[in-house]
Order: C-alpha cells, then sequence, then structure tokens
C-alpha cells in the first residue's frame, strides 16, 4: 500500500459505527442468501467528510439491504484525511480492480460491478466512476492491469463539486488541505471529469440538505447530461443530510424502492450464469 504507516495504531469505533484513525484500508463482504446471489456486486463508500466512515449507517445498513436484492456487497473502509488525496482514490478503485479479478470465485458478473457512495463517500464513487483510468489512482501493484471502472453508480447526497459556492468546505480541506492548487480542486470535482465513459448514475439528494447543497447532484446530472450518459436523478422536498434509510421523512424515506426500481430497470437484478 502506497504511504502505509504502519505505526499509526489501531482504528477506533465509536457508538455510533463511526470508524477513524484508519491505517488500512479493508474490504467487508456482505453476501446475499446463498440460493439468491445474481450476479451483481456493489463498492460501497460510506460518508464522513473524509474525517471518518458513518460506516454502520451508510456502510453496514445499505448492504444488508442490498443482500435483500440478491447484491453482494463489499463495505469499504477507505482512509481519509490522515492520509488525504490520493488515498481514498487509490482504495476505492482497489476495491473495484479486487473484486473485478476475484469475480470468478465471488459469482459475480464482472461487468456487473457497481459503486455506491453518501456524502463524501458519494465524492470517492463519484471519482471513481471519472478517474478510473487516472495516474493517481494506481498503487503499482499488478492489480492495476484489472479494470477500475465501475460498471453503474448510486449516489446519496454526494460531495461532487470542491469549488464554491456549492462545495462542502468540510470535505474539500479534509482531502486536499488548506491551499490546494487550482488544478487539483478542478481534478477532483467530479463534475469537472465526465466522459461518455462515466457509468450510467442513480442521484438521490434532499431539498432540505444543509450540508451539501443540492446543486452538487444536479451539476453531476448536468454534466452526465452533456456527455449523453444515461443518469437518474430525485430530489426529495424533505430529508436533511446523512439522512441514511430513517423513516418520517415524506417521499425521502422511500428512496430505497426508487433504487430499486433503478437497478432492476437496468437489469441488474437479473440473475446471471455467474451467480449459479
Amino acid at each position: 500500500m502506497p504511504g502505509a504507516r504502519p505505526e499509526a495504531g489501531p482504528e477506533q469505533i465509536d457508538a455510533n459505527g463511526k470508524v477513524t484513525h484508519i491505517a488500512e484500508p479493508t474490504l467487508t463482504v456482505i453476501a446475499p442468501a446463498i440460493d439468491r446471489p445474481n450476479g451483481t456486486a456493489i463498492v460501497i463508500c460510506p460518508g464522513g467528510g473524509y474525517v471518518g466512515l458513518s460506516r454502520q449507517r451508510e456502510g453496514f445498513q445499505y448492504a444488508n439491504w442490498l443482500a435483500t436484492l440478491g447484491i453482494t456487497s463489499f463495505v469499504l473502509t477507505n482512509r481519509v484525511g490522515d492520509f488525504g488525496h490520493p488515498a481514498p482514490l487509490q482504495d476505492v478503485l482497489r476495491a473495484l480492480r479486487l473484486v473485478r479479478s476475484q469475480a470468478a470465485a465471488l459469482r459475480i458478473d464482472p461487468t456487473r460491478i457497481g459503486v455506491m457512495g453518501s456524502s463524501a463517500g458519494g465524492h470517492l464513487a463519484a471519482c471513481a466512476g471519472t478517474l478510473f483510468d487516472h495516474p493517481s489512482g494506481k498503487t503499482g501493484a499488478p492489480l492495476d492491469s484489472v479494470s477500475a471502472r465501475p460498471d453503474f453508480i448510486l449516489l446519496l447526497y454526494p460531495v461532487i463539486t470542491l469549488e464554491a459556492p456549492a462545495a462542502h468546505a468540510g470535505s474539500r480541506q479534509a482531502l486536499l488541505g488548506q491551499n490546494p492548487s487550482r488544478d487539483l480542486v478542478q481534478l477532483l470535482s467530479a463534475e469537472k471529469q465526465v466522459t461518455a465513459a462515466t457509468p450510467s448514475t442513480l442521484l438521490i439528494h434532499t431539498q432540505e440538505d444543509q450540508s451539501v447543497p443540492v446543486e452538487n447532484s444536479i451539476l453531476f446530472f448536468q454534466a452526465l447530461t452533456r456527455a449523453h450518459v444515461p443518469a437518474e436523478m430525485y430530489l426529495f422536498e424533505h430529508g436533511g443530510h446523512g439522512m441514511g434509510m430513517r423513516d418520517h421523512l415524506g417521499t425521502a424515506s422511500e428512496w430505497p424502492k426508487r433504487a430499486e426500481e433503478w437497478l432492476r430497470a437496468r437489469g441488474l437484478l437479473t440473475p446471471t450464469k455467474s451467480a449459479h
């Protein structure tokens, strides 16, 4: 692992399942019932502003829901602000390469591996979908020869731009430091990096989000539309930032149903031969 810090000590987990002091990235597999895998896999990037990871609420909770749809999930514990860029990008791309390289053993279709992220994890997932070939995301390992391009993306209240006025200042500072170069800000503003090769994307955000403005999702959707990338976006009235899968948020609480419909419409819930 580039930039490893073995002296950093063990990660810390608080009562709400938030993880900090991450010195070594890991993947936790949440597999569907043995009789129900459909061959689709998703690498999940929890949020946390690039200072920690909300691994329980925006990682394992999503994975357990996806398991009921037959999807095998991999919850990523990526390095965050203790390391800064490019460590998180290297970790998510390494995860995608690892899952794809082991697809046969995991009964996964190598053409149905997606990435999902919330908040700052949404930024990391969006970067995976736009910077999957970028040199800064490689580690120098033989695994670099495996494609890291996700086949689809799900983004929940994502940080997208690192430019004012819509940027989430905390995520930007944790990832890039106090005075990043203009080139680095542009590179890590995901809406600036969308091309025709960016995977199909589902975006979910709320008007009430006071932490990461809804403009983030709108900017990404507009960029996808310009690049003729299939995209769908749900902007709900209620539900603040970090809503997870809570009830009593009006129609926003129904976002998992909208996501299931999108996955089904794209054929991602139909079992493949890989699953058997």
